[in-house]
């Protein structure tokens, strides 16, 4: 349905963004108290029920805890988290396990009308350990079957896990399985997996090459510092390359190359594909071509005049996934920026959020390019130990050149989750005058797909000393923003998750834009990790300002400016779930009105269950 904003029934909710401490007052108050008082008490009723949670003590590296485990809230009083709320936070429409842990996506191809994702997986818990490849199957990228384990540790070369890898497809179909393996020692190696039975669409078994392990660290090269292998891509001569992450000196991340002509016997290239000081060890590498007139996306091996290389890496001191676009010469297996100021590790994220481990692959099906990416929780383990599960996948994305900038990817999320919208609602050239809040009244916003389109109407003179980047949160104002969305918020604006604008007036008199998310007011709970995410986002002369936002309970995609800067967040609200979630409009900033026009669909579940082994399905 289409609906039209009408100011009298909706009225604006003045300056309830200021600052953090103001109180909110007016008919605002009015009109909410009573709501707000119903859901506080039924909230205190439901914690009661429930008994508090006993601190735990930190875990060690020594026990086995990866970097990747959760941020560190041991100081935090634990939050008195209610069932009700655990399963609210569990999504409807992303990829996760039944239960338990789950990191790296790994292995993503197409098979046989099948589209298979492989994944870091702890069978035995919710916390990180005892890492073996998951496996599932989908048609559509949406709806996702669960297969049993596809690699287990179960030999000497990867007895201590069955780490991140990648799928090469031959030319004859061969598919082809290289991970990184813990050995007995401790050691970081490479091995060969492939199908038993390529004729079998689900891929359900899985061999491990006799001669594993096929690579090992090379001289230099310290035997943790050496893992994730990528897709393999075909050079001009027939050879194939790969390369996976490694550093030098501790502090100089790079991407050492490999070439095999049978994917047994393999030669390292003196040198390395490329390096950047000061970044560490890079794991989960990826590398791949994309055409720059960005209308179509290639196949790994693709090279040639009009093609520009990918190169991203993981940056395991960071936990931030960063890329840069430049030039590959296959004849030296080199590559450079185009821009040295944002070389890998320096410059553009993939994912300004919560985010990492990313991998793509080429969908030769619909010949497109489908981004992967593990989004893990932001609260504690002890929390997780109680829901049973822990992380998630992002929705797939597609990955196309920017040839309107020149200097960006644009991710967009796959068009099969368009098949998950229901019922519409239309908002058009909504006024938020600054200072001010306007609900959207569309029922239900905990599934929702959000198209956004802000236009801004000066009402005095910008400043060119406003602070840069995101600020401070969504209560840091400035002339020109912030200004967007509060999702997952409850009526009382008790709790809130701002996805944003932040438009800053450059010294040389244009607009310098940042897309934000803001979680410190995302929940009330103090044992959850919350912070200001964003970065930079092109805004080009003939563009308003426009985001797709995907939400899906405690898990918000945000995509600014058709995918060019990307946020994804984790929340975990204590009042704003289940029919107490609402959708606002708001307009922090000092000196602009903003008319906002916006599409709104409700999301169905998607379908996301063990493989129906029973029934002939395939």
């Amino acid at each position: 349905m289409e609906a039209s904003y009408d100011p009298e029934q909706n009225p604006p909710l003045h300056a309830p963004l200021l600052d953090r401490s103001s109180p909110r007052t007016g008919r605002f108050a009015a009109v909410f108290a009573c709501l707000f008082s119903l859901i506080s008490l039924l909230a205190l009723i439901i914690n009661q029920t429930q008994q508090p949670f006993e601190k735990v003590q930190p875990r060690g590296v020594a026990e086995g805890v990866s970097a990747k485990s959760n941020p560190s809230l041991l100081n935090q009083v634990p939050f008195n988290w209610t069932n009700a709320m655990f399963s609210w936070q569990r999504s409807a429409y992303h990829f996760q396990p039944q239960k338990n842990w789950m990191n790296d996506p790994n292995g993503p191809l197409y098979h046989k009308g099948w589209y298979h994702l492989f994944y870091q997986y702890n069978p035995y818990s919710a916390i990180w350990g005892n890492i073996t490849w998951g496996h599932a199957v989908s048609r559509d990228l949406i709806h996702w079957l669960y297969l049993p384990l596809a690699l287990v540790p179960d030999h000497w070369y990867d007895i201590k896990g069955v780490w991140t890898g990648s799928a090469t497809i031959l030319p004859d179909a061969q598919i082809i399985m290289l991970y990184t393996g813990e050995t007995n020692e401790s050691v970081q190696v490479q091995n060969l997996a492939y199908p038993a039975n390529l004729s079998d669409p689900l891929l359900l078994h899985w061999l491990k090459y006799p001669g594993n392990p096929v690579m090992v660290p090379p001289p230099g090269i310290k035997p943790d510092d050496f893992r994730d292998p990528t897709t393999a891509w075909l050079g001009p001569e027939g050879t194939w390359r790969l390369t996976m992450g490694s550093k030098f000196n501790t502090t100089i991340g790079i991407s050492l190359v490999y070439h095999t002509t049978n994917f047994r016997d393999y030669e390292q290239l003196d040198g390395v594909l490329h390096a950047v000081p000061g970044t560490g060890m890079w794991e989960c590498v990826d590398f791949y071509p994309v055409a720059i007139n960005g209308s179509v996306a290639l196949d790994t091996s693709s090279f040639g005049p009009g093609i520009k290389h990918v190169l991203k890496a993981s940056l395991d001191n960071t936990k931030v996934d960063h890329y840069a676009i430049g030039t590959y010469a296959p004849k030296t297996d080199k590559w450079t920026p185009d821009n040295p100021e944002e070389d890998v590790g320096i410059g553009l994220k993939v994912d300004y959020g919560r985010y990492y481990a990313s991998k793509t692959f080429f969908d030769q099906h619909k010949q497109r390019r489908v981004l992967w990416g593990w989004i893990n929780e932001t609260d504690t383990e002890t929390a997780d130990l109680k829901k049973g599960w822990a992380s998630l996948q992002t929705i797939p994305r597609t990955v196309l050149y920017d040839n309107k900038t020149g200097t960006n990817l644009l991710q967009w999320p796959v068009e099969e989750v368009e098949s998950l919208r229901l019922n519409s609602t239309m908002f058009k050239e909504v006024l938020v005058e600054p200072g001010s809040v306007v609900p959207l009244d569309i029922g239900t916003t905990t599934q929702l797909d959000i198209l956004a389109e802000f236009e801004i109407e000066p009402l005095i003179s910008s400043t060119t000393n406003e602070i840069g980047n995101c600020g401070d949160g969504a209560v840091d104002r400035s002339t020109y923003g912030p200004f967007g969305l509060l999702v997952i918020a409850d009526a009382s604006l008790s709790e809130l998750t701002p996805i944003y604008f932040r438009p800053l007036n450059a010294s040389d008199g244009t607009l310098k834009t940042y897309f934000c998310i803001d979680e410190t007011r995302s929940s009330k709970a103090s044992d959850v990790f919350k912070k200001v995410y964003g970065g930079k986002v092109p805004v080009l002369d003939d563009e308003n300002y426009n985001m797709r936002v995907l939400v899906d309970h405690s898990i918000v995609e945000s995509f600014a400016q058709g995918g060019r800067t990307v946020i994804s967040s984790r929340i975990y609200p204590t009042e704003a779930i289940y029919g107490a979630a609402r959708l606002f409009l708001f307009n922090n900033a000092t000196g602009v009105n903003v008319r906002a026009t916006l599409k709104i669909w409700e999301l169905n579940s998607a379908f996301i269950r063990p493989f129906p082994f029973e029934r002939d399905s395939v």
